[in-house]
């Protein structure tokens, strides 16, 4: 068999289920190291509360006092109508189902079952929708003529703070590449962005929330930097390699787009301090008609094809709440 006997469409509950909400919960979603609002009521709104910090007073034996009452921001995320779509030739789509299936060791190849086949070619195009929106979490821009641009991405809104002077609330600043030539320059660089940080982020940092979303070339510098620190472990690590990064209890962690970035305007190199729940992905497969995951065979170009329609977008809640440098061009 080399194409798709059986048409596949996932809708409803069957689509959150099979397809969505594994990919964005658990271990997936950890992955990709930002908050993930998925099915809430559209519009998709955070509330943000500032209440005070000092409500204790000397006691008294009657009356109300009281206080400031606490002050309640919202912010709504813009979501929008994505669509994603795949196609093989029923051949080369064949030959990469049956690897994921003969990669399984309870796979029992003289009986391919309809669940084996169906489990792999979902798995592959999951993976491909995953992609799709981790990169444009960080790249999009909705208006660019191609590629990325189904939805706004965090690199745009930081563009924007660091290109605004009016602001003095916002802590951003750039650097230039010789500023970040050796190891110890990677060091430096987390430093200044926590010094530079605001201090009701600093004191977020018990929460063990706070993250360094750095490009690939900040993370191979810091673990050079490493590499260089004299003891056993650091021979072990510098040999097999460092699964997760920190500086100071601070996750330090790799965005993976320098393939991305190589091909857009936005800076190569760049490293963002902030608290995970700050950076936000909404995706909807609830509330919007032809939501849906459909799989079929087009006999007329012998084509297995695969789509998926959803709505999907992404929004930094407190743009003060963040330290961003990025390398000049």
């Amino acid at each position: 068999m080399s194409f798709l006997e059986n048409p596949k469409q996932y809708t409803g509950q069957e689509l959150e289920t099979i397809f969505f909400r594994p990919m964005l919960s658990g271990p997936s979603a950890q992955e990709l190291g930002v908050r993930i609002l998925y099915n809430m009521p559209v519009p998709t709104t955070v509330q943000l509360w500032d209440g005070r910090r000092d409500i204790l007073q000397k006691y008294t034996a009657a009356g109300w006092s009281g206080g400031d009452a606490a002050h309640r921001y919202q912010k709504t995320i813009q979501l929008s109508r994505v669509k994603a779509e795949l196609g093989f030739s029923a051949a080369d789509y064949f030959a990469q189902v049956y690897e994921l299936i003969a990669a399984r060791a309870d796979v029992n190849m003289e009986d391919l079952t309809g669940t084996e086949l169906e489990q792999a070619e979902t798995t592959l195009f999951k993976q491909a929708v995953a992609e799709g929106i981790r990169a444009t979490m960080w790249m999009g821009d909705s208006a660019g003529e191609a590629g990325l641009n189904t939805f706004d991405g965090f690199l745009k809104a930081l563009t924007a703070f660091a290109a605004s002077e009016e602001e003095e609330d916002i802590h951003t600043f750039s650097y230039t590449s010789s500023e970040l030539a050796a190891p110890e320059d990677a060091v430096e660089l987390f430093d200044r962005l926590w010094n530079e940080a605001d201090c009701r982020l600093q004191d977020l940092k018990a929460e063990g929330q706070l993250a360094f979303f750095a490009t690939s070339d900040i993370c191979h510098l810091y673990e050079k930097y490493l590499d260089s620190k004299g003891a056993d472990a650091s021979y072990i690590d510098t040999v097999n390699g460092r699964r997760t990064l920190a500086y100071h209890g601070i996750p330090v962690v790799d965005v993976r787009l320098g393939a991305y970035l190589a091909d857009s305007t936005y800076p190569k190199s760049f490293c963002l301090l902030t608290d995970r729940r700050n950076l936000v992905l909404a995706v909807n497969t609830a509330d919007f008609p032809g939501t849906e995951i459909r799989m079929w065979y087009n006999p007329d170009l012998m084509e297995n094809r695969q789509r998926a329609t959803f709505m999907a977008g992404c929004d930094i809640l407190d743009e003060t709440m963040l330290s961003y440098a990025w390398q000049q061009a």
